[in-house]
């Protein structure tokens, strides 16, 4: 049950009228203030041929709002004494030695400077969906650049690099360290994944195709084409794929809004009888620590902490070092803020970059729960 009344009607409308104004299909929002419910709302549908309404337990394509969840995962494994940031990935993946990359690391990874963001131009959907043929591709590929020298998005090999260590150096498979550490124990196992179990197959809401003509490819030859080849590169059609929904690719994943904010209240310690990551831990994470060009995306700054994106949308509303989460290609999004105590999602499944509905639902949170003035943070 939520507990604040009035953004929970505020959030209600905002999602009405969005829905209302044609250019979203279904809209899932939750947003929790020092570990308490405070705003579950939806709106819309799940699948505008049927008609079914968009309910809180609805699961949605957020595709690289995943990449969130499973360096959360790799985070929770370091708390807990079975993962180091500076494993190298050849200690425990000896085939990725291969091509001089043998330097690189877990934190590498998560920072984006592994310099392993591409994949061949011909590979198709059913290779990418392919675990081990993925892992191979990764293992004998050469580096774009030595480890730890540059900044590059890993818009899709992120997920194959970090599940596959973690798979290598604790024994147990990608999916069942999902459930063991973060999903099973915050109660939401059903809501939360990287691949999803055949028998909730039919809780995702159908992603549909933004209105007007696609968004233009990247140009042929560019870092991002090589980053993104066009059957690993998502649209509506690509998300709707059973065999894509059911795969292990966890540079994406399938999720609700309100899995998503229990994850991250429970990443800032507030969900009772769950403690992922201890207060120093926690600031670590969220400290940007890259700043500058991104050499995939061939943008000249961006800002980069552990595995995260440091920044919630309306920027006035948190610091550096405060805000750490993830958003992905269809506008999807999940954070915490640490100042402030709160945890938001919001899914959507009108694929398309529009962060409109996410910074609506900021804008309403950071309006109710105001960013503490200095002097209130340092407050004992």
């Amino acid at each position: 049950m939520v507990t604040d009344i009035t953004l929970q009607h505020a959030v209600r409308a905002a999602l009405d009228e969005l829905v209302a104004g044609g250019g979203e299909v279904g809209l899932q929002a939750a947003v929790m203030k020092d570990g308490v419910l405070v705003a579950d709302a939806q709106s819309g549908v799940t699948d505008p041929a049927i008609g079914k309404p968009v309910c809180a337990g609805s699961l949605f394509f957020a595709g690289s709002t995943a990449k969130g969840v499973l360096s959360s995962l790799v985070h929770a494994l370091v708390a807990a004494g079975r993962l180091d940031y500076d494993l190298r990935l050849s200690e425990v993946w000896p085939e990725f030695a291969a091509n001089g990359k043998g330097d690189v690391t877990v934190r590498h990874v998560l920072m984006h400077q592994a310099g392993v963001p591409g994949l061949p131009y011909d590979l198709t959907a059913e290779q990418f969906c392919d675990w081990q043929h993925m892992c191979e591709i990764l293992a004998t590929a050469m580096p774009w650049w030595p480890a730890g020298t540059a900044f590059g998005y890993h818009a899709q090999t992120f997920g194959f690099l970090l599940g596959e260590t973690l798979q290598r150096a604790t024994g147990a498979r990608l999916a069942d360290l999902l459930q063991g550490v973060l999903s099973g124990p915050l109660g939401v196992a059903d809501e939360l994944h990287f691949a999803v179990p055949a028998s909730l197959l039919d809780r995702v809401a159908l992603q549909v195709a933004p209105l007007g003509p696609p968004p233009p490819r990247p140009a042929p030859g560019s870092p991002l084409a090589r980053a993104m080849p066009p059957a690993a590169t998502p649209n509506a059609a690509f998300a709707n794929r059973r065999d894509v929904l059911s795969a292990q690719i966890p540079s994406m994943g399938t999720m609700s809004a309100r899995a998503a904010t229990r994850l991250y209240a429970a990443l800032l310690g507030h969900v009772p009888g769950v403690r992922l990551l201890s207060d120093e831990q926690l600031a670590a994470v969220a400290t940007v620590v890259y700043s500058g060009p991104d050499r995939v995306m061939e943008m000249d700054n961006v800002s980069w902490s552990l595995g995260y994106s440091p920044s919630r949308p309306t920027r006035a509303a948190s610091r550096p070092g405060s805000t750490f989460g993830m958003v992905g290609t269809n506008g999807s999004a999940a954070y915490a803020d640490i100042d402030t105590g709160v945890a938001i999602a919001l899914m959507r499944n009108r694929f398309s970059p529009d962060f409109t509905a996410i910074t609506r639902l900021d804008a309403l949170v950071a309006e109710t729960y105001p960013r503490p003035r200095p002097e209130q943070r340092s407050a004992p």
